[in-house]
């Protein structure tokens, strides 16, 4: 059910609008398999993107947010993609994100992703790219 009722929040207003697009959560999400004293998994590591407008030249343009939502409290570094050959019309700054080798994106520069924290960037393609968290470090 979609509602298009304005909420109120100390005199501003909010409109839900039912065409708005949200971000996607990837496909490849899956439940944490924890082996007793495990600290973390690739599984929390949270990967949403969606479609935002597109380059002035019709070039669609897509959102990506890499989360830690470690349970634990682990800054996890070391995230790899599967990415295939990714790449972008618009530039994306290589320490928050860059491809290595096909299929195989770097994450962060390799350094921590603090616990509850977000990067995020913006892409430029004809299509979305399938991204999916292949490896982790814990700490």
């Amino acid at each position: 059910m979609v509602s298009n009722k304005s909420v109120s929040k100390g005199g501003d207003y909010t409109k839900f609008a039912p065409h708005r697009k949200l971000l996607r959560r990837s496909l490849a999400t899956e439940e944490p398999d924890r082996i007793w004293g495990e600290k973390c998994t690739k599984a929390d590591i949270l990967i949403n993107q969606g479609a935002t407008a597109p380059l002035p030249n019709g070039i669609p343009t897509y959102t990506v947010e890499i989360m830690n939502v470690c349970v634990t409290g682990c800054d996890i570094s070391g995230i790899h993609l599967t990415c295939g050959w990714f790449s972008s019309a618009r530039l994306i700054n290589p320490k928050i994100f860059k491809r290595l080798r096909y299929n195989d994106c770097l994450v962060n520069n390799g350094k921590p992703l603090v616990n509850g924290g977000t990067l995020s960037f913006e892409y430029a393609n004809t299509f979305l790219y399938p991204l999916s968290v292949s490896s982790v470090i814990c700490h």
